[in-house]
């Protein structure tokens, strides 16, 4: 870590139409939504291709809004594009091991970019990170056409953490993504997260003279590992042995160039989106503060008495930073509170300090709610017939019903719900 930065970090640390109101889920004291659609399960074993449903990103057909798609992660199961009925509507691998003793291609989160510079003119892209592999992945997508998610990934594009195949073996990878264009200069950017690292990574898209899509790192900036506490004592969040807490859900607010990051054990921090400038940490996650030993047996993390320094809106992990855009600066920033299925919308606007307004569920309703939530994606447009007001998209880290294989195990089992945002922002403004 640079001086400058470390000196930086030290010194922050110191210093629209509304559908029926939304049933109040039991004992939480936050309103309930219920989903409208969910996409087929995916299965974390053998034979369901050890796919995991992770992070979704919503494409808008400008000229078809009916036709719109989601875009979504599904781990080493590769990529799945939905229709917004939620079908399926077509599935990319994930690269396979260079060898047998390497590790595969492991899609985590996608983001996407508009107007992107391609030989045969403008298009959007889909940007994904390869956390198995150790680099960033770009599919055009094509308006209309039946597979409409193309790889114009530079196959020369550089590993973007590690030096050597060693390295990325070790999985110290990329793992969260936020994408942003700079208005000013046109150039396209990535925010990259490292796993099991505090380090972010700003790289720039570029198109190669071959016509495809390749990324140069601008700088890195590495967010606290360890916290001085009110009472002068330093807490390190526990993990694995040999881990640091990591970032996973981020989000560029175009209209300013911040970037909100989630530190999934400590809490949510605003920055700079090209990673110059001081670092703000605008809410903390409960167990901040909370000293808890690793038990090898059990490899999990047993906490201790809980000193009162954590926030009150978010349960560790921190995950799902997506922003609900209402025009001219005002809206929304939504994040999957993991811990207790909960999520917690903070306000856009930097000059209110990013406030906490309200909160909300996800519960069972024609099919269920979720859970133990990934990723999310919320866009306020119009979708169509579907969805004319938006759409939100969440991942459901355990979906039901479960299904059992031959041998009576349970599968793991995971998807992606839709939510109408009309339930949405009703139940913000239900509970303001």
């Amino acid at each position: 870590m640079r001086g400058t930065q470390t000196a930086a970090i030290a010194a922050v640390l110191t210093a629209m139409a509304v559908l029926p109101a939304p049933a109040r889920a039991a004992g939480s004291g936050l309103p309930a939504v219920t989903a409208t659609t969910e996409t087929p399960a995916l299965y974390g074993d053998e034979a369901g291709g050890n796919a995991d449903a992770d992070d979704p990103a919503i494409w808008r057909n400008a000229a078809d809004p009916d036709a719109s798609l989601v875009i979504a992660t599904a781990k080493e199961g590769g990529l799945r594009v939905y229709d917004l009925a939620g079908q399926e509507v077509q599935s990319i691998p994930a690269p396979p091991a260079p060898t047998p003793d390497d590790k595969p291609g492991r899609f985590n989160n996608v983001d996407l970019i508009s107007g992107f510079p391609l030989p045969a003119g403008r298009a959007d892209v889909a940007v994904v990170t390869d956390r198995g592999r150790d680099h960033l992945r770009i599919y055009r997508i094509t308006p209309g056409a039946a597979r409409p998610l193309t790889d114009v990934t530079d196959p020369n594009a550089p590993l973007v953490f590690s030096r050597n195949q060693d390295e990325v073996n070790d999985q110290a990878t990329p793992y969260g993504l936020a994408t942003w264009k700079d208005k000013a200069t046109g150039r396209s950017y990535a925010v990259v997260s490292r796993r099991s690292r505090t380090r972010l990574a700003l790289l720039e898209l570029t198109t190669t003279p071959a016509g495809a899509v390749t990324y140069r790192q601008v700088r890195t900036y590495d967010l606290p590992a360890s916290f001085t506490l009110p009472n002068g004592t330093s807490w390190t969040p526990c993990g694995d042995p040999g881990d640091l807490p990591q970032v996973e859900g981020m989000v560029v607010d175009p209209a300013n160039k911040v970037l909100y990051a989630g530190q999934e054990d400590v809490g949510i921090w605003r920055l700079p989106a090209d990673l110059t400038g001081r670092p703000k940490l605008i809410d903390k996650v409960r167990e901040y503060g909370v000293t808890a030993t690793y038990d090898e047996a059990t490899e999990e993390c047993v906490a201790g008495t809980d000193p009162g320094y954590g926030g009150t809106h978010l349960s560790a992990d921190v995950e799902g930073l997506t922003l609900l855009d209402e025009g001219d600066g005002d809206g929304y920033l939504l994040a999957s509170s993991q811990g207790d299925d909960t999520f917690a919308a903070y306000d856009r606007e930097v000059s209110d300090g990013n406030e906490y307004e309200s909160g909300f569920r996800i519960t069972a309703g024609t099919v269920d709610g979720s859970e133990e939530c990934d990723g999310a994606a919320v866009l306020n447009a119009p979708l169509g017939s579907r969805y004319p007001k938006g759409l939100l998209v969440v991942q459901d880290g355990h979906n039901t019903p479960d299904e059992t294989d031959a041998d009576g195990e349970v599968r793991d089992n995971t998807d992606f719900k839709f939510v109408d945002l009309r339930k949405v922002t009703g139940a913000l403004d239900e509970d303001d």
